[in-house]
């Protein structure tokens, strides 16, 4: 598969938009992610927010079959990963890899130290799937593990670390794993 990785404002029409919608929509479209194109929609508008970092992965005819996008948080030190997302029939070829390698790129050109994200757990991915992983949280999340594919494994393959765990975001036993990684230079 060849793909260009571009920055989406340099491509950016009214219809990349919407398969932007559709991309998150039919890859996220539980009640925790985007169950609405109209909320996919909002999400799509949000992204393209002065300030933000967005990436898009471009197949042959031009079409888009993968995202990535960048918040500043923390002044600049510190950026959020989200989303990213492959288009279903493009997974498999890397490119979940190379939008991320350019997120982290552009990141540390800007001076950032760290990128973080959130991974939830809404479909036993995870060792701690339906647990209450109270009174010691930071315990289960010590001893976290992937099952059944769950994202974790491909973000700890990239060098992101857990660094907590917020119990319970998506419903009892569903967490949502917070993972970073640092991108810049300790002077």
């Amino acid at each position: 598969m060849t793909v260009k990785i571009v920055d989406l404002r340099d491509v950016y029409t009214e219809n990349r938009a919407e398969q932007l919608a559709t991309l998150i929509h039919m890859a996220f479209p539980g009640a925790d992610g985007y169950p609405t194109m109209e909320s996919a929609r909002t999400e799509v508008v949000e992204a393209c927010e002065e300030g933000r970092i967005n990436f898009v992965a471009l197949n042959e005819l031009g079409d888009i079959v993968g995202w990535i996008g960048g918040i500043e948080t923390y002044n600049g030190n510190v950026y959020e990963l989200h989303p990213l997302v492959i288009r279903e029939d493009s997974r498999g070829h890397n490119l979940g890899t190379l939008l991320v390698e350019k997120l982290e790129q552009r990141v540390r050109e800007l001076g950032a130290l760290t990128i973080y994200l959130g991974t939830d757990d809404v479909s036993n991915g995870t060792n701690i799937f339906g647990l209450d992983v109270y009174p010691d949280p930071l315990l289960h999340a010590q001893n976290l593990e992937s099952i059944n594919n769950h994202p974790l494994a491909f973000y700890r393959k990239l060098g992101y670390v857990v660094v907590g765990i917020m119990p319970d975001a998506n419903g009892f036993g569903q967490p949502d794993i917070i993972m970073a990684k640092r991108i810049g230079r300790v002077v």
